[in-house]
């Protein structure tokens, strides 16, 4: 007998196909999140996001056995008039005795041509880690203000759309086609605010803040739009939802308005692109919204 110990076999690298994702989102259930389901995992790679995606991510085999992967959510989106192609990584999972061969499974993904890359959900080692790969940390704050009735709302002209199909008709074509590809999903709330031929696509979700009901703004079409009129926003916020405050990440804001103060703490979010900024980077079309995380 061999005094060696057997060598554990090196993983192979393979794509993650439409054929193979119900089985990677199947290890994913076992090994990351028991949360939400395989079809609920798989969901969120499926999205129509105008794209033509080459994977869903990478994955690790051994003996035809998943051990590890990467996940990728891919989506085209204009960014400044200019159709530019993302890449999200999600859902990166392997077993601890292959945990060597993570940096793999990073590099084959991000070495991937003609895409800008996010991680919007890294914990603290996989932010590490992408940011030796190149990838910047985003700014991590995020800006808070009260809703407050304004009981000239409706004089001023402004108004705050709710029916789903007056949403698409307010909109211009590209925020109605975000709007579009975002409306299925139980978990977020759409409205538009603004005038006619004015208005902007507002996405958000219910939230607590030290214990107290408001709407976390997880997108917007115009942040200018959105600043303008945030006050019509959170007077409607306030006496249709009983939220009492207004929650957005600072980066995606021109400015945080008054009387807004910012919080600090949060885990940072990270990119890489050689041309866009942290504003440029949507939290639409990634797990941020493709999950009810």
């Amino acid at each position: 007998m061999s005094d060696n110990p057997k060598k554990m076999s090196q993983p192979a690298i393979e794509p993650i196909t439409d054929s193979d994702l119900l089985d990677y989102c199947r290890f994913l259930t076992r090994n990351l999140s028991n949360a939400r389901t395989a079809d609920e995992w798989a969901g969120a790679f499926r999205q129509n996001r105008g794209v033509e995606k080459p994977n869903n991510g990478f994955m690790l085999r051994v003996e035809g056995q998943i051990v590890g992967g990467i996940g990728a959510i891919y989506a085209r989106r204009l960014v400044r008039g200019k159709p530019e192609e993302f890449c999200n990584i999600t859902s990166w999972c392997v077993l601890d005795e292959y945990r060597s061969q993570s940096m793999r499974l990073a590099i084959a993904l991000t070495s991937q041509p003609g895409f800008h890359f996010t991680d919007l959900t890294p914990t603290e080692v996989v932010s590490r880690t992408l940011q030796f790969l190149k990838f910047r940390p985003m700014n991590e704050r995020q800006a808070v203000w009260p809703n407050l009735p304004w009981p000239l709302s409706r004089l001023s002209g402004v108004r705050v759309i709710t029916d789903l199909n007056a949403i698409e008709a307010s909109l211009s074509p590209e925020a109605a086609r975000a709007y579009l590809d975002h409306r299925h999903l139980s978990w977020l709330n759409h409205l538009a605010v603004g005038r006619p031929g004015d208005y902007c696509h507002v996405v958000y979700k219910k939230n607590r803040l030290k214990g107290l009901p408001g709407a976390f703004v997880l997108g917007f079409s115009s942040p200018e739009q959105f600043v303008k009129y945030r006050t019509a926003l959170g007077n409607h916020l306030l006496f249709s939802n009983s939220l009492v405050f207004t929650r957005v990440e600072s980066r995606l804001l021109t400015r945080v308005p008054w009387p807004g103060i910012e919080l600090a703490g949060f885990r940072n979010k990270v990119f890489r692109s050689d041309t866009l900024a942290e504003a440029d980077i949507s939290n639409l079309y990634t797990e941020i919204v493709a999950l009810d995380l």
